[in-house]
């Protein structure tokens, strides 16, 4: 572990960075931790499920890749989803994602996750480079409103908080690997 680290390999969040710093190192330390909890899994235990729930660690874990593919691309440039997002009918299956990841394998979800928060970093720091954190999304509500790159940056860290408690849960039943 290093100060930049945690014994997960995780990045640490600076303590007392400034705005932009700290807008991002809260998420990638959120990014980091899916595949920490993901890591070195098979197939079934990408698919084991907790009690009742059909969650499974494979359903947030592609869910994310959803949300880092199309939430920023959309919200900072009204750009329309890529694939496999734009094969979906989502009014048929608003819960693809989730259920879908079953029948991908750890390396496929690993793939999608992994070039979807790439993609999702490229745009955040072209953004910032040329705006900040107070530059305004593309994407505009029905009330004619606009997000600025900070509140779509918060909105993904709520995200990944959301769904890794999901994770945590999952992954216990699976091996018994705990933590924050």
């Amino acid at each position: 572990m290093t100060a930049d680290m945690d014994e997960h390999g995780r990045p640490e969040p600076p303590l007392a960075g400034d705005e932009a710093a700290a807008l991002l190192g809260s998420p990638e330390r959120r990014r980091a931790t899916p595949a920490w909890k993901c890591g070195g899994l098979d197939a079934a235990g990408l698919r084991a499920t907790v009690g009742v729930s059909s969650v499974t660690l494979g359903g947030p874990f592609k869910h994310m890749a959803d949300v880092e593919d199309t939430h920023v691309a959309r919200l900072l440039l009204a750009r329309a989803a890529g694939a496999p997002w734009d094969a979906v009918d989502w009014d048929a299956e608003p819960d693809w994602e989730w259920t879908s990841a079953a029948q991908d394998s750890p390396k496929e979800l690993m793939a999608l996750w992994e070039g979807a928060t790439a993609r999702s970093r490229s745009l955040v720091a072209d953004a910032l480079t040329h705006g900040g954190p107070e530059q305004l999304g593309r994407f505009t509500t029905s009330a004619g409103e606009s997000p600025n790159l900070r509140r779509i940056l918060l909105d993904l860290i709520e995200e990944y908080a959301r769904h890794i408690g999901h994770a945590d849960l999952i992954r216990e039943s699976v091996d018994g690997l705990v933590g924050e």
